[in-house]
């Protein structure tokens, strides 16, 4: 094997007590795909964060292409032929597409700008890796897939040799992330190296060529990906076998919970046209669909934070009201898909988090907070849900991501008289969960379910939504398909419903019963 083109020797990063990477070394090669496993908090992020130059390691070097990479220093790293495609759009809006690839690219005391060089190297670089693009186009009118083609042409057009994806399917469709593979692989042909960094591991097996996993910011596997499997994966991963989620419809459907008849709201992406749906106890309804086409809204509609424009929402035969507090008290649940933002109060205490959405009435006598009997049912839903990693005095920012999802799930599903909720919205529950954190949130949707709540299950993991969903829909721009049983739909189906395609009938779905 050739040298490689990239060395991380013995990197160690603390931070206070805590070390985030424990002497950890790597090697990638030219041509290679590595795909970088961990949970939540094992150090993914610190390690990729050293290597891009946002962090210096304490102990450790780098080499890239058989030169020291200078600690702490991006421009170093992009210098070097390291890039990095986020996760979540970094593009402007208002741009075009040559323009967001210029921008940083030239030095601001040049009094010129060279556009003319800059599109030919451009459409060049777009040629030679297959990724195709209008360098006149607005990014704002691109979709999903081809903001990320952008991005990713952005960093070939800087040099890179070295890429690191992160998340790269995330809000892909499945037509979109096989477009993407394809890609990669024409990439790799080339003589680009890649990082993969993903939480789906079919995934990973398809297109990496050796793997790593960290837990606990050790490494704890390097493994050729033909010598694996999800299982092992999984396993290496959480420390434990893993049970992968399995298809277990519901019993008999009860009445219906929640009703929406022709219901829009919204504007923009973020938007409702003529929504109908039906949501029945004892049944998990799934949305699919690539986040930013009004799943927001439809979630915030059914928690009461945000107004209907016209059509009429129904809850257990009455008006849906636009008051949150209501709404809690007749039995709605939320698992928000922003846990930072909106789920939690990071510098609040796990105790006062883990009662909010209860604390006036339930939890209080007059203007004074009854504190013991808050803490109390606080302290029965970190031991009911497996809330790890603080106590219930500490800022909940101190929590992990996977532990952040339970603390919310058990202030959803544990009330403290033990009444099951009549209706969970469950807004992406899993999403930037290792696999550990999601098979749990997932066998806590199906509990509640059994237990006879109808559940709104929004995600754009079709994993997941084919899993979990006893019903499935598909939401593009606003609109919603009928909802149908899952047994209707398959990858494809639903693939192409997602991007906007209409697929009339969906065809029986194989292997899912």
């Amino acid at each position: 094997m050739t040298a490689p083109v990239l060395r991380l020797d013995r990197i160690t990063k603390r931070f206070g007590p805590l070390v985030a990477n424990d002497a950890i070394s790597l090697d990638l090669h030219a041509g290679e795909v590595l795909a970088l496993l961990g949970e939540n908090g094992a150090g993914k992020s610190t390690l990729v964060s050293i290597l891009f130059g946002h962090y210096t390691a304490d102990e450790g070097t780098i080499e890239a292409f058989g030169a020291p990479l200078p600690p702490g220093d991006p421009r170093a790293a992009l210098a070097a032929g390291i890039g990095m495609v986020h996760q979540h759009s970094t593009l402007a809006d208002n741009l075009t597409v040559l323009d967001n690839v210029m921008l940083g690219s030239e030095p601001l005391w040049q009094p010129f700008t060279r556009r003319a060089a800059a599109r030919a190297k451009l459409l060049d670089v777009s040629q030679r890796f297959g990724l195709a693009v209008q360098p006149d186009a607005l990014v704002a009118a691109l979709s999903v897939g081809e903001r990320q083609r952008v991005e990713i042409l952005k960093a070939l057009y800087r040099g890179a040799r070295i890429l690191i994806l992160d998340e790269p399917t995330a809000v892909l469709t499945p037509q979109e992330a096989e477009t993407l593979f394809a890609t990669l692989g024409q990439m790799v042909t080339q003589g680009l190296s890649l990082i993969f960094i993903s939480h789906k591991l079919a995934e990973v097996l398809r297109v990496s060529q050796r793997v790593a996993v960290l837990r606990g910011g050790k490494l704890v596997a390097l493994a050729q990906t033909r010598d694996t499997s999800q299982e092992q994966l999984a396993q290496w991963m959480v420390g434990q076998p893993v049970a992968q989620p399995q298809r277990r419809p519901s019993r008999q459907a009860g009445g219906a919970v929640c009703v929406l008849e022709d219901v829009c709201a919204g504007t923009g992406r973020d938007r409702l046209e003529s929504v109908s749906l039906a949501l029945h106890a004892g049944e998990i309804t799934a949305i699919a669909g690539v986040s930013g086409n009004g799943q927001l809204a439809l979630a915030e509609l059914l928690c009461g934070v945000r107004l209907a424009r016209s059509g009429a929402i129904t809850l257990l035969g009455s008006p849906l009201r636009a008051d949150p507090a209501w709404l809690v008290g007749q039995g709605v649940a939320r698992i928000p898909e922003d846990r930072h933002g909106v789920g939690l109060v990071g510098d609040l205490p796990v105790w006062e988090n883990a009662v909010s959405e209860r604390l006036r009435g339930e939890f209080s006598r007059g203007p004074w907070i009854r504190r013991q009997a808050a803490r109390d049912h606080a302290g029965r839903i970190v031991q009911a849900f497996d809330v790890r990693g603080a106590g219930l005095e500490s800022p909940a920012r101190a929590l992990s991501g996977g532990n952040m999802q339970k603390l919310i799930l058990g202030r959803a599903l544990l009330a403290s008289g033990g009444a099951v909720p009549r209706l969970i919205v469950a807004h992406q529950p899993t999403w930037g969960l290792d696999v550990g954190a999601v098979a749990y949130v997932q066998q806590q949707l199906v509990a509640a379910r059994d237990a006879g709540a109808a559940v709104l299950l929004i995600s754009d993991d079709l994993d997941e939504v084919m899993a979990l969903g006893d019903k499935v829909a598909v939401m593009h721009a606003g609109c919603l398909t009928p909802a149908r049983a899952a047994a209707q739909w398959n990858r494809e189906t639903l693939g192409l419903a997602m991007a906007g395609v209409a697929t009339g009938e969906p065809a029986p779905a194989e292997g899912v019963a």
